[in-house]
């Protein structure tokens, strides 16, 4: 097994491209290319590649995860797709995201019960507009039904309340109020029926 080529990753110039035997074998930074004494033409062992795929680089992508997520809680998705773009391996990503998960770096339900609760407070939606921002977190629609069905929210109540404080001075009846009001709702993730129901619901009341 020889080194035959090294290219610089299109995601990022810290990372490195390694083929071995004419094919592709796996990404590494290259700070970990130097300290390891790398080079074309070097010759490595099955024990070589399996400890810098395995070891090596699963360290540094949990390293990079780590300084990502010190930023602020992250999904696994997210984690996922931030080392993705650095450049690192599918397989090397899912390992480290593994092991972060048993150290308590990354818990997709600790995450999805804070996005949620922070919608509700700070802007709230439909039920199924969350569930659809939580999937394009990627968590698991098993974690978001569960943390859903804790919140246990009531669309009907949320749209009243949305539609009674941002259009609570003005006349319903009008025409362009009354559109205003349907994208409004219709844009937290609420359907034109719920939206209807709540609207007229307030004209009738008033």
């Amino acid at each position: 097994m020889v080194i035959t080529s090294v290219e610089e990753s299109k995601n990022s110039k810290d990372i490195l491209l390694v083929y071995i035997d004419g094919s592709y074998s796996f990404s590494i930074s290259r700070e970990d290319y130097i300290s390891l004494n790398l080079y074309e033409e070097k010759e490595l062992t099955e024990e070589d590649v399996e400890y810098i795929k395995n070891t090596v680089n699963v360290r540094a992508a949990k390293y990079a995860a780590v300084k990502y997520l010190s930023l602020k809680q992250r999904s696994s998705g997210e984690v996922y797709g931030k080392l993705k773009r650095e450049g690192y391996d599918g397989d090397v990503i899912e390992k480290a995201i593994e092991e972060l998960q048993d150290m308590g770096y990354i818990n997709d339900r600790v995450y999805a019960r804070k996005f949620v609760n922070d919608r509700i407070k700070l802007k709230p939606k439909s039920v199924r507009m969350l569930k659809m921002e939580l999937q394009n977190k990627g968590i698991e629609d098993e974690i978001i039904d569960e943390v859903l069905r804790e919140v246990d929210q009531d669309d009907e109540e949320i749209a009243l309340r949305l539609i009674s404080k941002k259009f609570g001075r003005y006349d319903l009846r009008d025409e362009k109020v009354q559109k205003k009001a349907y994208t409004f709702l219709c844009g937290r993730g609420f359907s034109y029926n719920l939206a209807s129901k709540v609207i007229n619901r307030i004209i009738k009341e008033k």
